[in-house]
């Protein structure tokens, strides 16, 4: 078994910052994630584009009486995408707090 490995997509806060608010909602409308994240509508429309191309947010569009609506879905792939970027990340924090600890095993040596 591998590693689970950063996601470089999912290095940006913004990114990051929408796929896991999405992680928790199913079919959240656009101005709710707009408004949680404090985004304005071209920059999240912009993110949106970018995670939608790798298949990591899926989009439909609809009305609501006469009202044009847009909701979003964080994918499957997305949400496997988010958990292997965030395990990787935990991973990193716990060496981290090995090494900080003293408990890593070797490797670093007080001079």
């Amino acid at each position: 078994m591998t590693a689970p490995e950063i996601d470089p997509l999912l290095l940006d806060p913004t990114r990051l910052s929408i796929t896991a608010l999405l992680a928790a909602t199913r079919w959240a409308e656009f101005k709710f994630v707009r408004d949680s994240l404090n985004l304005s509508d071209s920059a999240l429309s912009k993110q949106i584009s970018t995670l939608s191309k790798r298949g990591f947010v899926e989009v439909k569009k609809g009305y609501v009486g006469k009202t044009p609506r847009t909701w979003l879905n964080l994918s499957r792939d997305g949400h496997l995408a988010l958990q292997a970027h965030l395990t990787a990340l935990q991973d990193i924090a716990a060496r981290s707090a090995q090494h900080v600890s003293g408990d890593d095993g070797g490797g670093l040596a007080e001079p």
